[in-house]
């Protein structure tokens, strides 16, 4: 993990434009779908999120409705609560927490409402989707943001189909 840290550490942003560049290529080639999930779970058996944490100290989590209900009747307030309490609404509507890092991040990089969390983090870096092919900016920037999905595009610039 201390080599992962360290290569995306001193890498992710001196390559950003050459793995955009690379994840652009993919757009329209459904085949890297399969390939992006692969190298995900495999890049992720040998991730540990908690020594890192840095999707959560950096990036505003995205809140569905179905995410305040949720979280909301596991902290024991109104949805209206959780809302006023913890989110920003834009003016379409969209919702994330209002603060960075995370409101419910801990010290030692855990989550306070883990078994709860809102569905962009449980699927974050979102590699592992399909339509992986067609965020190539979302995903390059990811790279920025994680050093597994950093990891997971290293290896699948390595990868010919």
């Amino acid at each position: 993990m201390e080599d992962l840290l360290r290569n995306w550490n001193e890498n992710s942003e001196v390559k950003y434009s050459e793995n955009l560049s690379f994840l652009s290529t993919l757009r329209g080639k459904n085949e890297w779908d399969g390939v992006a999930s692969k190298v995900n779970q495999e890049v992720f058996e040998q991730t540990d999120c908690l020594a890192c944490g840095n999707c959560c100290k950096t990036t505003p989590a995205i809140i569905e409705r179905s995410d305040v209900k949720r979280i909301a009747k596991f902290l024991r307030i109104t949805p209206k609560g959780f809302i006023r309490k913890y989110l920003l609404e834009d003016i379409n509507g969209e919702m994330m927490i209002q603060s960075v890092p995370c409101t419910f991040l801990n010290p030692d990089n855990t989550c306070q409402i883990y078994e709860v969390r809102p569905k962009a983090c449980r699927e974050y870096p979102h590699m592992d989707q399909k339509g992986f092919n067609h965020r190539s900016k979302m995903n390059a920037k990811n790279t920025i943001v994680c050093p597994a999905a950093f990891e997971i595009v290293e290896r699948m610039k390595a990868i010919e189909i």
